[in-house]
Order: structure tokens, then C-alpha cells, then sequence
């Protein structure tokens, strides 16, 4: 290239004329930057997986003791008594799932409503603030849920609403025993109120998400505003509203703190919902402290290590079923 340009120009051009080992030795220190910043991004994005694989073996070598004790009985028995060091995870995994179920129950039609609205419904100018107003109810403190359902969910439930359900419908075995206020229902009202932002932040942007020539075609047909959101648009993002309900599960089975405020934390499996229970967070956090055997302390130890394989799972089942939708999206729009 030198040549051709000083044959084109009548003499040689000495500012272009470059040896190959001026090049590298030019190109060497962005090339070292490069390598550098790799290298320092591989070892931030592999700590984090590290992280997660040394919590997940602490977690195994302090609960051996436990492992070795009860082996897989620990999942299938209710026992759950320290004194004589016997211990079984059902009640916790049992309160854990009702509670969340139920939390469930109450906040998906809530959730998935309100991001229908936001998404399609809504006036323009309304759906900033009431997005902002939603995603911050999600920032709440979970403490703050559990007061507020101490001093004022548990009272109204235990004068109104459980008396109220006993009357109609204790014929069922759901709504039978006397009002405590406290209890797993009290509980899955709290986590629904706390599941609810999530369900509806993240299923907004699923259905913002849905391209538009959907809504188009479907309004071209002839379609209702609410048959094109109900075929076009629900049925495409169905995969995404899927995993922002297991996202939502997610968040219910490992809350803590307002759970604890409010189910009662009785180690029992009772039928009604009136009946407090207990779940695998709150046990943790209330007798973590109190661990004075290492078997206990194993023991408690498990049950964390089983949270937290079922929220992890859990959560990277609703990710996947969302980036789906994420990926359906830029495979059309290309």
C-alpha cells in the first residue's frame, strides 16, 4: 500500500509508511488493556459463580451431621423436637407451600390484571406514575409488611374475617378452628400483598414486549380490544406470565420476616387456615440462635440448604420461561 500510494503520488510518502513493527508496537498496549479488562470481567462474572458453589458446599459440610443422622427420613417426618434431637422437615416445607400457594391464589389474578392494564389499557399518561407507584411497593421493607399485619391485618382477620368464613363455610376443613388472627392465612395475605408489585412489574414488561404487528393483525381482523389482548397478546406472552408468577414464587417461598410476624410459628400440619404454622425461613430465623447441639445447628442448616435448592430452581425456571418471550421477540423483529 506505501508504494502504490508514492507510485500514485510521484515520490514516496514517508508519513504512511509504516513497518509492521511499528503497528505492533503501537497496537501491543491497547491489546494488553484488552487482555487486561478481559481477564478482570472473566474473574467478576466466575466469582459470582463461585460464590454460589461455595455456599452450596458450606451448607453441605455443616449440614452433614444432620444428613448422616436422619438421611432422607429429614424430608418425610414432622418430628421437631431439640430436646431429644429429633428433627423432621415436613411441617416447614408444608407451611412454606401452603402459604406460598395461597399468597399465590390471591396475587395472580391481582397482578396479572394490573399489568394488563398498564400494558394495554391504560391512558399514556398514567402509566409512568402507576409503574413507578408499583415498582415502589416493591421496595418496601418485608418488616414493615409484618408490622402492618400485626397491628392491623391479624386484629381485622381475627374479629371479622375468620369468624365470618367459620360461619360460612366451616364445613370445610380449610375454615374450621377458632380465630387466632395469627396463622397461615394471615400469612398468605401478607406474601400476596408482597408477590403482587413483582407479578405486575414483570408482566408489564412482558406484554410491552409483544411486538405490536400482533395487536395490528388482530385489530385488522376485526378483533374487540379485548379479543386482541386476550389472542394476540396474552397467547404470545403466555410463556413470560408464566415464569413472572414463578418469579413471584420465588419471592414468596424464601420472605422471612413479615412471615415470621404473622404465621404464628407453631412446627405442626393442620388443615385449616386459620391453625398457625411455620416455614422453612422463619425457623431459621427464629432458632438459628438457639442452636446449642451441633446436631441442631445441622439441622437447621439442611433446611436452609433445601430452600434454597427450591428457590433456585424455581427462579431459574421463571428466567428461562421469560427470556423465551425475550427471545421469540428478537427472532421476529429480525
Amino acid at each position: 500500500m506505501p508504494n502504490a500510494l508514492a507510485r500514485g503520488t510521484g515520490g514516496p510518502v514517508t508519513g504512511l509508511s509504516l513497518s509492521s513493527a511499528d503497528v505492533r508496537a503501537r497496537a501491543a498496549p491497547a491489546n494488553l488493556g484488552d487482555r487486561i479488562l478481559r481477564v478482570v470481567l472473566r474473574g467478576a462474572a466466575l466469582s459470582l459463580v463461585l460464590l454460589v458453589v461455595g455456599m452450596v458446599a458450606e451448607m453441605l459440610l455443616r449440614a452433614t451431621p444432620a444428613i448422616r443422622a436422619f438421611g432422607f427420613s429429614f424430608l418425610y417426618t414432622s418430628t421437631w423436637d431439640p430436646v431429644a434431637e429429633r428433627f423432621g422437615a415436613v411441617p416447614f416445607v408444608f407451611g412454606t407451600l401452603v402459604s406460598s400457594l395461597l399468597a399465590l391464589l390471591i396475587a395472580v389474578p391481582l397482578g396479572l390484571g394490573a399489568a394488563i392494564y398498564l400494558a394495554e389499557l391504560a391512558p399514556r399518561w398514567m402509566r409512568s406514575p402507576m409503574a413507578f407507584l408499583v415498582e415502589l411497593v416493591a421496595a418496601v421493607p418485608s418488616v414493615v409488611y409484618g408490622l402492618w399485619g400485626i397491628f392491623v391485618l391479624a386484629p381485622l382477620l381475627r374479629t371479622w374475617v375468620q369468624p365470618a368464613l367459620g360461619k360460612t363455610l366451616g364445613f370445610l376443613p380449610l375454615f374450621q378452628g377458632p380465630p387466632y388472627g395469627v396463622g397461615m392465612l394471615a400469612a398468605g395475605i401478607i406474601l400476596a400483598i408482597m408477590v403482587v408489585p413483582f407479578i405486575t412489574a414483570v408482566g408489564r414488561e412482558v406484554l410491552l414486549a409483544v411486538p405490536n404487528t400482533q395487536r395490528e393483525a388482530a385489530l385488522a381482523l376485526g378483533a374487540t380490544r379485548w379479543e386482541t389482548t386476550r389472542i394476540a397478546v396474552l397467547r404470545y406472552g403466555r410463556s413470560g406470565l408464566i415464569g413472572a408468577i414463578l418469579l413471584g414464587l420465588g419471592r414468596a417461598l424464601g420472605e422471612t420476616m413479615a412471615v415470621t410476624m404473622v404465621i404464628g410459628n407453631r412446627p405442626e400440619v393442620a388443615m385449616s387456615l386459620f391453625a398457625p404454622g411455620y416455614t422453612m425461613a422463619s425457623v431459621i430465623a427464629n432458632e438459628f440462635s438457639e442452636a446449642t447441639s451441633d446436631l441442631y445447628l445441622a439441622a437447621l442448616v439442611e433446611i436452609g440448604l433445601l430452600l434454597l435448592v427450591v428457590t433456585v430452581i424455581v427462579n431459574g425456571f421463571a428466567r428461562l420461561l421469560v427470556w423465551s418471550v425475550g427471545g421469540a421477540v428478537k427472532a421476529a423483529r429480525e
